[in-house]
């Protein structure tokens, strides 16, 4: 019984420490992964922070920069400058409506 008394509480210790790393509510490599976890979360809240700032940056231009306002109006609503322009409005031949039957 002498020998093994030393080998139990070895064993006790080795158990006590496992538990003191793997054990509890979180274990190590829990922990490795919520670290992984936040540096991707946090990458992802700087990039949707550069997104927000050129956003805010292009509103700005939008409310008060004339040559941008043109250029919305120009591509987005087909407007034109003056009466020396003329807006050309293309369409596909074969998405024309077709006439209307002759009645029998």
């Amino acid at each position: 019984m002498s020998r093994l008394r030393p080998l139990l509480v070895a064993a006790a210790l080795l158990a006590a420490l496992v538990f003191a790393i793997q054990g509890g509510e979180y274990s190590t490599l829990d922990l490795y992964r919520l670290r992984a976890s936040r540096l991707h979360v946090q990458h992802d809240i700087d990039s949707l922070a550069r997104v927000v700032d050129s956003l805010k940056r292009y509103k700005a231009r939008v409310l008060t920069d004339p040559r941008v306002q043109e250029r919305i109006a120009r591509e987005e609503f087909g407007m034109v400058k003056g009466k020396k322009e003329l807006l050309y409005r293309l369409s596909d031949s074969s998405a024309t409506v077709p006439a209307s039957p002759t009645p029998p």
